[in-house]
């Protein structure tokens, strides 16, 4: 096997005999239960084998291509890793596909998302992050939108998240040379073109054909770090130029050390280790949408079978994480790697304060984007506590680069990453709006947010008086307000229109 140039994998020859062209007709004919084929990229695969257990929803997919549903959740080397090679049958004649219907035809919600595409604002006129969430509600599929965007229960703490930034305030300083402003720094030790990493993102297909892909080289062109998902929809090969890897602790230690060992092996330099979602959130705009495409390969690896797929993407791809994760496993997690553990979804300074006693290299104060439970607090208002507490208790001042403190959930602004690193933070992630970014545009899209958040810390550093992110400092902010919770929730017609969906009732059409 190789790799072509497009990045997917090449399967027409096993060893060194090639495989005969077979044509559409013959797979069409292997179609049930007791003899599945499946067409992905261009080649044809035995599946039957996978019909026992979790994966009876590729019956769906039998004797046509299903290489547009395979996509969005699975690396391309998926099935070619999880098949034995005597299941690998050889290229499709495309020359054949046309005189058999492999494919639906384009169904009349398609054909005007189609047309809603058509119909984008130009890049140009994108101003802000916010913007690329308003056309990404717009033109992405919606079982994609749906499980994007969705958060847990009422989104309370979706919505908290980033109007915690609204309650603090700038303390400008004046008077100072400004012509030269630099907002680079260093994460973990390592360069980063402004105090801010991609942070993980599952499922990256479902919003562009090249999923994560788009974020890595867009990394890599704007001088960021990027966080691998373990539920990445890109194999991790192809997108390991990242330093950073996030990780679902599987219930199978076997297969959680497997992947562990293989990210430091390719050069991973910090593993950020979940550790708020023992299990999922209700994110019921997701769970309003079945998820009917096939298994991403991390849950098919875990052998859990009989996967619920009636509460949409979010419970169907999680099945395999460990509710049993606990403190003493840190040790175990040492003996495996040698890599900076890092914890990711740490919510209260008591949490914070034994992963620094635990000589971990630094926490993620999260919430996991308002997707876990509701109602708890936002990663910056725990950003103050933190700092205050860990001050207190063990004469701490941040940022310290010993025990790094990030932030992420609901950052939309430059003036909130920089609020975040005057209240101590190294860097904080950013996720969703990188997301809506390239689902809306593709890798221009990410371009375009990237190049906002320049400008924003440009203009901003010079209007606050701080010519390097070293001169951000806790008195340029006022966070005394930090930890008043309005209620009831106020108003905010921004998140009404392009997040919250209830119930709503099925087009109905008239009997006349």
């Amino acid at each position: 096997m190789d790799s072509g140039s497009n990045g997917q994998v090449n399967v027409s020859g096993v060893g060194s005999q090639a495989k005969r062209l077979l044509t559409a007709q013959e797979v069409a004919a292997h179609s049930s239960r007791e003899s599945c084929w499946i067409i992905v990229h261009g080649n044809v695969y035995d599946v039957t084998d996978f019909l026992d257990g979790g994966s009876k929803i590729i019956l769906k997919y039998a004797g046509k291509d299903a290489t547009k549903e395979y996509d969005p959740i699975h690396p391309p080397d998926a099935i070619t890793t999880n098949l034995k090679p005597d299941k690998h049958l050889g290229p499709v004649d495309r020359s054949t596909i046309n005189q058999i219907a492999l494919d639906d035809p384009m169904s009349e919600e398609e054909q005007a998302r189609q047309a809603r595409i058509n119909s984008r604002p130009r890049l140009s006129e994108i101003l802000n992050l916010h913007d690329f969430e308003a056309v990404a509600r717009q033109v992405m599929p919606e079982k994609a939108w749906a499980y994007y965007s969705s958060a847990a229960d009422d989104e309370i703490t979706h919505r908290e998240n980033h109007a915690a930034f609204h309650r603090i305030w700038f303390r400008p300083r004046i008077l100072r040379d400004v012509t030269k402003v630099d907002w680079s720094t260093r994460i973990l030790g390592h360069k980063s073109s402004m105090p801010v990493y991609i942070t993980a993102t599952a499922l990256g297909k479902l919003g562009h054909p090249d999923g994560e892909l788009n974020l890595t080289r867009a990394a890599a062109k704007h001088g960021l770090i990027q966080m691998i998902p373990t539920l990445a929809s890109c194999s991790f090969d192809e997108i390991v130029k990242s330093l950073f890897f996030q990780l679902y602790v599987n219930r199978d230690r076997s297969i959680t050390k497997r992947i562990v060992q293989h990210a430091e092996g390719r050069g991973i330099k910090a593993l950020f280790i979940t550790v708020d979602a023992p299990q999922l959130g209700r994110r019921e705009k997701d769970m309003r949408q079945k998820f009917d495409a096939e298994d991403p390969s991390e849950v098919s690896k875990a052998g859990q079978g009989n996967v619920d797929r009636s509460q949409g993407a979010a419970r169907a791809i999680s099945s395999f994480i460990d509710p049993a994760l606990q403190w003493a496993d840190l040790d175990w997690f040492r003996s495996i790697t040698k890599m900076p553990l890092i914890l990711k979804g740490v919510q209260s300074w008591e949490d914070a304060l034994e992963a620094y006693d635990r000589g971990l290299a630094g926490v993620v104060l999260s919430n996991h984007g308002g997707r876990q439970l509701d109602f708890a607090r936002s990663g910056v208002e725990v950003l103050v506590e933190v700092v205050s507490k860990l001050k207190e208790k063990r004469g701490l001042n941040f940022p310290n680069e010993k025990f790094q403190l990030f932030v992420d959930g609901g950052v939309r602004r430059a003036t909130d990453v920089i609020k975040a690193v005057a209240l101590g933070a190294t860097a904080v992630g950013i996720g969703r709006p990188f997301l809506y970014a390239y689902s809306s545009y593709g890798p221009d899209g990410i371009d375009k947010a990237l190049q906002i958040l320049h400008e924003e810390f440009e203009m901003n550093m010079r209007l606050l008086g701080a010519r390097t992110i070293a001169e951000i400092v806790p008195e340029m902010v006022d966070a005394s307000n930090i930890h008043t919770h309005v209620v009831p929730v106020p108003m905010d017609n921004l998140y009404e229109g392009n997040y919250f969906l209830g119930a709503r009732l099925k087009e109905v059409k008239p009997k006349l």
